[in-house]
């Protein structure tokens, strides 16, 4: 395993991070530092700056409209991109759709959604869990029942990241019952404004308005909506997870994070002259949340050294999941005890500017609570910990 980072390629850093000095939406950047959600619009925004320069679909390959970069090259990117502040890509397009698209779709279909993705134009969202088919993702019932030259699609969909800006949505859909559970699902997609079409947002603990339900009545899609074979999607969702769990890891941002706690609780008093850094429970709470993030990096770019020299990540993709995931957990509930009885103040979208800036007055409480409170959820979406645990002990470790 080789974990220098090739000298050629500082020039490529410097490149990247003078772009989002220098030329991506500095609006973007000022809301997302205050730690407030953003419009439709501005998420569209945001994307198409990226898109406009060729950076949203970082992993695609060149004959596909990617950049063609090397993995280095896109872990350099994922690195300034998160040092900067700029808003996480939204992955259902470009991270998770559109490699199913230019692997499994026809020539009309990639055509026809594949530039919209890449560019930062169109939305998606992710239809996979259920009210009662979450993690056990096979006993899904949303239904799609063939009539002449339609698919009618009749079900609810659940947990939908970012359903509220997306313009289409992939479902995974039950379109044979007669077989095993895992048998009879297809990858179809609709857009989002169909007839019959219905979002309700779900307001999470942490104030915030990410998630959905996405209710299906009656909805007519035609055939050539359809991705892949009729049948297959459990494979092509199996593909696309992969994907998903790989993507969690933000090395930059967690580290960003690190160094404002380490900022926070060298001003905040506990009394006397001491400050929260000086209290050994605090302290070493910091140093074993910097230690699982330098784990979490060496274990991407083992895996990384295993993509390059011709291997495949799969199975071990569960392996970043976890540990990125927790992670993230040690380091958000930090920003909880720092933040104490401040952090009942109020959620992130009215705070002032400058919390993730190394500001150490109250002000990060709120944002820095509400933070830890999203961050919850990152060890249950996108297959839970147990599970991925339950898929290390089988697949890797062969138990």
């Amino acid at each position: 395993m080789d974990l220098k980072t090739d000298p050629a390629l500082e020039g490529f850093r410097a490149d990247v991070r003078a772009f989002f000095a220098n030329e991506f939406p500095k609006d973007i950047l000022e809301k997302t530092r205050r730690g407030a959600s953003l419009t439709t619009e501005e998420v569209r925004k945001s994307e198409q700056a990226l898109g406009q320069k060729g950076w949203l679909a970082t992993a695609w390959p060149s004959e596909h409209g990617g950049p063609g970069w090397s993995l280095e090259e896109q872990y350099i990117f994922d690195e300034e991109l998160e040092r900067a502040g700029v808003p996480t890509v939204t992955p259902m397009g470009v991270v998770y759709v559109g490699p199913i698209l230019y692997t499994f779709g026809t020539d009309a279909q990639k055509q026809r959604w594949l530039p919209g993705i890449r560019e930062g134009r169109e939305g998606w969202a992710q239809g996979y869990s259920e009210p009662e088919a979450g993690s056990d993702l096979a006993s899904l019932q949303f239904s799609a029942v063939r009539e002449g030259d339609e698919y009618v699609l009749n079900g609810t969909k659940i947990w939908t990241s970012a359903a509220q800006h997306a313009d289409w949505i992939f479902c995974l859909a039950r379109t044979d019952n007669s077989g095993k559970k895992q048998e009879g699902i297809s990858f179809i997609i609709s857009e989002m404004d169909r007839p019959g079409v219905t979002v309700t947002p779900i307001i999470t603990i942490d104030g915030k308005h990410a998630l959905n339900q996405v209710h299906f009545e009656n909805v007519r899609v035609p055939v050539d909506y359809l991705i892949g074979e009729e049948g297959k999607g459990w494979t092509y969702s199996q593909y696309l997870l992969g994907h998903e769990r790989t993507s969690y890891a933000r090395i930059g941002g967690k580290r960003k994070q690190i160094r404002h706690l380490r900022e926070i609780a060298s001003a905040v008093p506990t009394g006397g002259n001491s400050r929260l850094i000086d209290d050994p429970d605090f302290a070493r709470k910091l140093s074993d949340a910097s230690l699982a993030v330098d784990a979490l990096e060496m274990t991407v770019l083992r895996v990384l050294s295993a993509v390059k020299d011709g291997g495949a990540p799969g199975k071990e993709a569960s392996i970043i999941k976890v540990l990125a995931t927790t992670a993230a957990q040690q380091i958000t509930t930090l920003y909880l005890d720092a933040a104490a009885l401040n952090g009942v103040r109020g959620f992130a979208d009215s705070v002032s500017p400058g919390w993730l800036e190394g500001d150490a007055s109250a002000a990060f409480a709120a944002p820095g609570v509400s933070v830890y409170f999203g961050t919850r959820a990152q060890s249950i979406y996108g297959g839970t910990n147990e599970i991925q645990r339950n898929i290390i002990a089988k697949r890797v470790l062969g138990l």
